[in-house]
């Protein structure tokens, strides 16, 4: 090598993250008129990030704990509450031990442990399969720890493709693992009916398919915790199946930053969960040495005081309502237009985000010329909208569509 060349040379360079350029180029754009519907993230009435009251709360409770480490596997109650908080207190996969937990850095630091520790079960021959279009970190997490990702048609103008759903799972090999969805399915919001996840679990217990659920959403979807952790139930308790879930507390209780996460695994007998959980410790002892603290403490304040979990359980109202709110204002505004092309999808669509199905072309448009920030594929995080904007929003839509001629 020669002292000029560099060990790096033969590296190239990575587009950054599109959503993430999306909102430094809104930040950047001085235009009062601008409205970022890209980042996932909630927003109150005004516009502004908004710290949950329950929060609030846990955080003066918390204000005088150490900053000593937790134990490797995270803050033991917190792996408590939550397991009970998705699987119910009452399942049997908690009383019979069968469930193996681990603290992780949200829902991607969740997903990625869960790629090592099924790497790790299964090899490195299985392939997980994803919807298309899903989020967009999925492929990357689970290609950074060698498996193959395959994808699936899952959305189609109106709903699930369910004819391409379940020929993916059909097809697919035993033991490959499927990456569902909890609820709020990003980026479409469509969701499986109660009929249609027992369709889709029956054919994964009798054809051998690993569940993964990545459940970042439960309760701001509909605003009702257990109604969203639905599939998760069933699939754990009616049809007795191993399965991983993914738990992220950055949507619904609001703590982006602080990366507080739950990865679990359902598995068949106390034994083999505690043989799991003992290769989670190790995983992420070689990872991240230790989990952070501060947000599993809020959470744990919050879940372990009833006045506070009543108090959380009525903001993930809050924010599921505002969010449904703003649909409907968005479908009617357009209606009120006469905007071509069908807008029920906006109605229709569950969670924070919604896919518009407008063209590239339009997207661009929108943003070239009315200063409308989101995601080439028309993704618009409905919590982006608020009264101040969303007729504005609607009338660029209109405009722009009827220029384009779509």
């Amino acid at each position: 090598m020669s002292s000029m060349s560099s060990v790096f040379a033969t590296v190239a360079y990575t587009p950054p993250d599109a959503i993430f350029e999306l909102t430094k180029a809104y930040q950047a754009d001085p235009d009062p008129r601008k409205v970022n519907l890209g980042q996932g993230t909630y927003r109150d009435g005004h516009g502004n990030p908004w710290v949950l009251p329950a929060v609030e709360a846990a955080k003066d409770i918390i204000k005088n704990c150490d900053h000593e480490y937790l134990p490797i596997l995270g803050h033991p109650q917190f792996r408590k509450l939550v397991t009970e908080l998705v699987f119910r207190k009452d399942s049997s996969a908690i009383r019979d031990g069968r469930v193996a937990s681990c603290q992780a850095l949200s829902g991607t630091g969740a997903l990625h442990v869960a790629g090592m520790m099924l790497r790790r079960a299964l090899g490195h021959d299985r392939t997980v399969y994803i919807t298309n279009p899903s989020w967009s970190n999925h492929r990357q997490v689970f290609e950074s720890v060698a498996f193959s990702v395959r994808e699936f048609d899952y959305a189609s103008r109106d709903g699930i493709d369910m004819e391409s759903l379940l020929r993916a799972l059909n097809e697919a090999d035993p033991m490959s693992i499927f990456v569902l969805h909890a609820s709020a399915h990003n980026p479409t919001g469509w969701d499986p009916s109660p009929e249609q996840w027992r369709q889709i679990g029956a054919i994964m217990k009798e054809r051998q398919l690993f569940p993964l659920f990545d459940a970042a959403y439960l309760g701001l979807t509909s605003g009702d915790y257990d109604q969203d952790a639905y599939a998760i139930r069933y699939f754990a308790e009616e049809l007795d199946l191993e399965m991983g879930v993914c738990i992220s507390f950055a949507k619904s209780m609001g703590l982006y930053g602080e990366r507080t996460g739950l990865c679990a695994f359902v598995s068949r007998h106390h034994k083999v969960a505690s043989n799991v959980e003992s290769n989670l410790a190790q995983l992420i002892r070689g990872e991240i040495s230790n989990p952070p603290a501060f947000g599993a403490r809020i959470v744990t304040a919050i879940l372990a005081d009833d006045g506070l979990s009543s108090q959380w359980r009525s903001d993930l109202t809050t924010m599921s309502s505002r969010i449904a709110g703003m649909r409907n204002q968005l479908f009617d505004e357009l209606t009120t237009l006469g905007t071509p092309g069908d807008w029920t999808r906006i109605t229709q669509q569950k969670g924070m985000f919604c896919v518009l199905g407008l063209t590239p072309e339009q997207v661009h448009l929108l943003k070239e010329t009315h200063h409308m920030y989101m995601a080439e594929s028309s993704r618009v995080s409905i919590a982006g909208l608020n009264e101040g904007n969303v007729r504005y929003v609607a009338e660029c839509i209109h405009q722009v569509v009827c220029r384009t001629g779509e």
